[in-house]
């Protein structure tokens, strides 16, 4: 079976890594055959592992780092992108701005209560967590992007995670 990811081009050498340490870790640990062509070729005979490689070779494309991007080998955890195309350049960038906070300030502070990572990059946020980091997380998230005051959205965090 095989799948193909579009990535930035500036996010390759990430996914590479220095003498390919990077690409070769995850095909050690996914079992797939990654190679570059147009995009990226991602080859295996296991179904679940391929689709396993493909968010894991998307979350390097929408800005994780390779050691948080192959947390998504882990049981329940996935990736969730959203998108913030449709918004003007201008709102785009308030909102990115608002999520990321002062000097990273709130990103961190979601992080650190939902145990998700987030990454802010183009028009896209994307999550990788567990469901019950997730959920929190994205809901914060969401109302940060909706206008609403960090420590409203904060609480709806809060809130949301005592469910799970």
């Amino acid at each position: 079976m095989i799948e193909h990811v579009r990535i930035p081009a500036e996010r390759v050498p990430v996914l590479l890594g220095k003498n390919y340490s990077s690409l070769k870790q995850i095909e050690e640990e996914t079992g797939a055959i990654i190679t570059l062509d147009d995009g990226v070729k991602i080859e295996s005979n296991d179904p679940l592992m391929l689709l396993k490689t493909k968010d894991i070779v998307t979350a390097i494309g929408r800005g994780f780092i390779v050691k948080k991007a192959l947390r998504l080998l882990e049981d329940e955890c996935e990736l969730r992108v959203l998108s913030l195309y449709g918004e003007s350049q201008k709102k785009r960038t308030t909102m990115m701005g608002r999520v990321i906070g002062n000097r990273g300030s709130s990103k961190a502070i979601i992080e650190k209560e939902t145990g998700a990572s987030i990454s802010v990059r183009g028009k896209t946020i994307a999550i990788i967590g567990t469901p019950d980091e997730l959920i929190p997380a994205e809901n914060a998230l969401q109302e940060i992007l909706r206008g609403k005051t960090h420590g409203y959205a904060y609480g709806v965090m809060k809130r949301v995670k005592r469910k799970y």
